[in-house]
């Protein structure tokens, strides 16, 4: 039963991952908190042991998504290694700092985050002052299937500094950092939807494997899980990204700002009466 519903979680985690750019961490690890704490089907696995086997996975979700949206040429890969750069340093740090929270604390965290990036997702059309980012930095140019053109950018010593401090919440929560990223590339860098999760996924990829590394070090990976959650992580990766090509734009964004807020809100509710 524990293994089938790691299963199911982890085949979500992917299609939801993949279908906007999260990584699938941001689905697995409050699925797991939930059916660990509340359920009780998992006594075993600590919030830094669910952190690890997330990790593990989207090295994964991040490798089969790519290879997805490099098909369809909607990966940018010099603005995914830049982020990358910046990110690894961050993703060591924020795994040795994960190692003295605990549960409520985690999950108080974890849930915060998660609502501010949703508000900030649901104002992104009045924030005026986005465009800076673009016009004071390196400039791109992409044209979608309708051949409608979009025009994006950002300083890149602000590119590093963000991205350290999204691979310092990657390695803090297992998140991917793809739920932090992709609401900062179409919010200050103005990235077509469709791109910013295809670059985000190819980030996630390269920050897992860092993200990983550190993790098993700190014995934070629960290796008989992964036999469940992995592959059925990667098939849905595979569905996610399917389905993301047959999905507009705005449809993305919508599903992002719905999905962030609903689990930052259950988060938050299990940080404050679970302790």
């Amino acid at each position: 039963m524990e293994f089938l519903l790691l299963a199911i979680a982890g085949l979500l985690s992917g299609i939801v991952g993949a279908l906007i750019g999260l990584g699938g961490g941001v689905i697995l690890v409050p699925a797991l908190l939930f059916l660990g704490t509340a359920l009780a089907f998992f006594p075993d696995l600590s919030p830094q042991k669910i952190v690890g086997l997330s990790v593990i996975m989207m090295i994964f979700t991040g490798l089969s998504s790519t290879l997805s949206y490099m098909k369809v040429k909607t990966v940018d890969y010099r603005s995914g290694l830049l982020f990358f750069i910046g990110s690894a340093p961050g993703t060591i740090i924020g795994a040795f700092v994960n190692k003295g929270l605990d549960l409520p604390s985690f999950n108080l965290y974890f849930g915060i985050l998660l609502v501010f990036l949703a508000l900030l997702l649901l104002i992104r059309n009045r924030l005026k002052a986005v465009h800076w980012f673009v016009e004071n930095g390196r400039k791109f140019t992409f044209k979608d299937s309708m051949n409608k053109e979009y025009v994006y950018g950002y300083p890149v010593w602000f590119a590093l500094l963000l991205t350290f401090g999204v691979g310092f919440a990657s390695g803090l929560f297992g998140i991917g950092g793809g739920s932090i990223m992709v609401p900062a590339m179409i919010l200050l860098f103005l990235f077509p939807p469709h791109v910013a999760v295809g670059t985000s996924m190819f980030m996630v990829f390269l920050s897992a494997i860092v993200n990983s590394v550190t993790h098993i070090s700190l014995g934070n990976v629960p290796w008989i899980y992964t036999l469940a959650v992995v592959p059925a992580a990667y098939i849905g990766a595979k569905i996610g990204a399917s389905l993301n090509k047959k999905l507009q734009s705005e449809t993305l964004v919508v599903i992002l700002r719905i999905a962030l807020l609903v689990l930052g809100l259950r988060s938050i509710y299990e940080g404050l009466f679970s302790s």
